[in-house]
């Protein structure tokens, strides 16, 4: 299981915002484990905090901004997106003004900032939230979408669309996010030609220049219009009879706009509060669909707060139950359960397949035959004794013991065909014989019972 990480040490950037062209500073320090991403602005009263997630965005027109109170940053996806792609986890970002600096339009300053100053393992685990089944948004009338399907490992294909005979469509693609500092983290924003100018009307782009944005002049317009608007952005004057794109740095990639929509998802996912593992598949995608697809994972994730693990029933256990019979002492009737499929520093996850033969069902009930609540916590214990005792020397000379049960709940019977998933994982660390677990039951991806308990650890005599 991989740990979470914060950065080294702190690492400071400025320059003027995109939109704002306010010059800001911005530091990024490390931050305990479980804190995410927070900013805080430090130029205000009180210097507020503002979480990073998704239901703090207050804007999206051309960037993401995050709000709470009278405090906002704008401008935060770029500074979001080399976080989560370099691995940070947990990251305070202090900021000076009302909007992160644009620096080249890209995530590059950060992700060389961050290689430098090196990331730092935590001791918590890096809880990703793992795609089951396909989860799905579309906007109709833009034709835009964003699709979530299961993988191995966080990827993302994007496909953007324009009406222009020049500059029509892209795609990008990156199998693991992983690769954010060599396939990603160079592509830099854009803009059209065409939206230059309804942008300034809206206060917008006062940052932009040729150095920070590719502008993409796919249709042509007159040159006293096109010179117009280079001195409105204070830049030389073009031939109105060349299309294609502006700048005098050549591009990154061919398909640069497209790789940079992939850095803005990055960005705008990041704002969901966890990592995940699934493919990302998003058509003409922008801040708006980012950010309610952001929205709508995170109460997908609360309604599945707790997951339940992977289970394939054609893996070969890592304990079988002649092995479980070597560490524990229960037979049948009482030996509740099958086989260990995983076990990590901190947990372990087993298996029992409730038939309809089990000898409680004789009195549990005749008519309605119901596994006992008690034995359910039985079982999770006896899993949490395989860890527990599978970390010893000589384990097979060691039992565990009931000590105190707490915070149980029943929330769906168990009956004959259900496969039982039992997850169990220490709340801290074994002291004095003394250990303190949380046990899950799952049914499918249900949670049918759960309870914490504390056992003693001793050597049989």
């Amino acid at each position: 299981m991989s740990k979470q990480h914060t950065l080294k040490s702190t690492f400071t950037v400025s320059g003027k915002g995109l939109h704002t062209g306010i010059v800001t500073t911005a530091t990024f320090c490390p931050a305990p484990e479980n804190t995410g991403y927070r900013f805080q602005r430090t130029d205000l009263e009180g210097q507020p905090i503002i979480e990073g997630i998704a239901e703090n965005v207050s804007e999206t027109t051309r960037s993401t901004v995050l709000q709470k109170g009278d405090a906002r940053v704008g401008t935060v996806e770029h500074a979001l997106a080399a976080l989560y792609g370099m691995g940070v986890d947990n990251c305070l970002i202090t900021v000076d003004g009302p909007e992160m600096p644009i620096l080249e339009g890209s995530a590059m300053t950060y992700v060389n900032n961050i290689k430098a100053v090196g990331r730092e393992e935590q001791s918590a685990p890096r809880d990703y939230y793992v795609i089951r089944k396909k989860i799905e948004l579309r906007n109709d009338a833009t034709g835009a979408s964003i699709v979530l399907l299961p993988d191995e490992r966080f990827s993302l294909t994007v496909m953007i669309s324009y009406e222009s005979d020049w500059f029509s469509s892209q795609f990008a693609t990156v199998e693991d996010v992983k690769e954010f500092e060599t396939e990603i983290a160079g592509a830099r924003t854009f803009v059209f030609v065409r939206e230059i100018e309804p942008l300034i009307n809206a206060g917008l782009i006062k940052g932009g220049d040729l150095d920070n944005a590719i502008v993409i002049y796919e249709n042509q317009i007159s040159q006293e219009r096109l010179d117009r608007l280079a001195d409105t952005i204070n830049v030389e004057h073009q031939d109105a009879t060349k299309l294609g794109f502006l700048n005098t740095k050549p591009l990154v990639w061919q398909n640069e706009p497209a790789r940079h929509k992939l850095l803005d998802i990055v960005g705008d996912m990041a704002l969901i509060g966890r990592p995940i593992k699934g493919r990302i598949i998003a058509t003409r995608p922008g801040h708006t669909i980012n950010n309610k697809f952001a929205r709508q994972m995170r109460r997908e994730i609360r309604a599945h707060e707790v997951q339940a693990p992977y289970y394939d029933c054609n893996d070969a256990p890592l304990m079988d139950v002649n092995r479980i019979r070597e560490l524990l002492p229960h037979r049948y009737p009482m030996q509740l359960v099958d086989k260990i499929i995983e076990i990590g520093s901190n947990y372990i996850v087993g298996v029992k397949n409730v038939t309809s033969n089990e000898p409680f069902f004789q009195g549990h009930f005749p008519q309605e035959p119901v596994m006992p609540g008690v034995l359910q916590v039985e079982a999770m214990a006896q899993a949490g004794g395989l860890l527990v005792l599978s970390g010893l020397d000589e384990p097979e000379k060691w039992s565990t013991y009931f000590m105190r049960i707490d915070n149980v709940k029943f929330r769906q019977k168990v009956v004959p065909g259900d496969t039982l998933i039992f997850k169990v994982e220490l709340l801290a660390p074994v002291r004095h014989g003394i250990s303190s677990m949380r046990g899950y039951i799952f049914v499918g991806e249900k949670v049918v019972s759960e309870c914490t308990f504390t056992a003693q650890i001793i050597k049989n005599k």
